[in-house]
């Protein structure tokens, strides 16, 4: 089963400090900066607010905004079952639905640090490849009427995004089509996938609610929250944007910025090593089965919405925004050129390979890609780390 932390302990960050610090004024040549920063600090503090609220905030949004309305959707598929009404259209809606939170999540994979990692909502959500045994036997038992809930019966394996993902397609008779899931539906099956999806829902909202704040999302989604018990009372952006201050666990922007390219090493490394690599190495049945995302045949968008996310971190995602990339090309050009490259290279290697992933992961192009994007992208995202440390 994946489990994906930081490799980077966090305790280097958790240590709350103070900067020297100064009401600005009208007479202040630099209103909102502080005296107290260099030029370092000042540039990385530009960095981190865009960052936040054009990237990350927006990211999350959108996931559990597609997560509420799947699990309408589903709601929908289970009244329309009891009606005799369900048709393929309402299962198409909502793995639609699915596919949207879908690329939102993998698009929020480089920063699966603070929230992400330390309430297990990354593996809660996304562990894979699916326990397809168990899951067959589940669904037999509950086809059965036997007793069943979540905490119980549903380990990290039969939980999140893949569960509903098989719940929602199947293959076609050769492999090689993604399809829409017959209706034939038991109740209990629909019982089951609605309980899954809510949990779904619950684990993506309270991943918006522990970066924005509680206060700063939908009452819908504090109600959700509430139900759940899942309100942590974190803003872990407002966090990053204060580093230094009392109450944040950054004690300078640096770490901040360290923390955000150590998310796009890992992600980077787990594409190339883990999602492509290991299927492609290919030395045992567990390696070749070790797909995700193929009964939606996800697969290859997953890996290239992986290298997204390390873009949209290291360059911003608002046009003419101060990002990381700006700070580095002050300091070394030429680095911030060969990410650029690095990044589009990954994303070339990626699209080359042939969709099903399950039958084109030994190809090739694949194996092309492990090197591309395991190998050079998370070097010069580690050469990006080393910079950051330097005076």
């Amino acid at each position: 089963m994946k489990l994906k932390f930081s490799t980077r302990a966090l305790a280097g960050v958790l240590t709350i400090g103070m900067v020297n610090c100064s009401d600005s004024n009208d007479s202040d040549p630099n209103p909102g900066v502080d005296p107290g920063l260099n030029a370092k600090e000042i540039a990385l503090k530009a960095a981190l607010t865009p960052y936040i609220d054009g990237t990350v905030l927006p990211t999350y949004k959108e996931m559990a905004d597609r997560a509420m309305e799947l699990y309408d959707l589903c709601e929908i598929m289970q009244v329309k079952h009891e009606d005799g009404t369900l048709a393929e259209a309402d299962i198409k809606a909502a793995g639609d639905a699915w596919k949207a939170s879908r690329k939102a999540w993998e698009r929020s994979e480089a920063f699966l640090f603070g929230p992400a990692a330390q309430h297990n909502i990354d593996p809660h959500i996304d562990s894979w490849p699916l326990d397809k045994a168990a899951m067959d036997n589940l669904l037999s038992d509950i086809r059965s009427g036997r007793n069943w809930d979540i905490a119980n019966n549903a380990g990290y394996g039969l939980l999140g995004f893949h569960s509903v993902e098989y719940m929602l397609f199947e293959l076609s008779a050769d492999g090689n089509t993604a399809l829409t899931h017959s209706s034939n539906y038991t109740p209990e099956e629909l019982t089951y996938l609605l309980a899954v999806v809510g949990d779904l829902r619950d684990q993506c909202v309270c991943l918006e609610a522990c970066w924005a704040g509680t206060d700063a999302i939908s009452a819908d989604k504090q109600a959700v929250l509430e139900e759940a018990e899942l309100d942590y009372g974190e803003q872990y952006g407002w966090e990053m944007k204060n580093a230094g201050s009392a109450g944040s666990r950054f004690k300078t922007f640096q770490d901040a910025a360290e923390e955000i390219i150590q998310g796009c090493i890992d992600i980077a490394d787990e594409v190339g090593h883990t999602k492509i690599g290991r299927p492609n190495n290919a030395s045992s049945d567990e390696d070749r089965n070790y797909i995700e995302s193929p009964y939606s045949l996800n697969s290859i968008e997953d890996f290239e919405d992986n290298i997204i996310s390390i873009e949209n971190s290291y360059l911003g995602s608002t046009a003419g925004a101060a990002s990381i990339s700006d700070y580095v090309k002050s300091k070394d050009a030429d680095l911030d050129s060969r990410l650029r490259q690095a990044l589009t290279d990954a994303r070339n290697a990626i699209k080359a390979i042939p969709e099903p992933f399950a039958k084109n992961a030994t190809g090739p192009e694949a194996t092309k890609a492990v090197a591309v994007v395991g190998d050079d992208l998370v070097d010069v995202l580690e050469d990006v780390y080393q910079l950051l440390g330097k005076d």
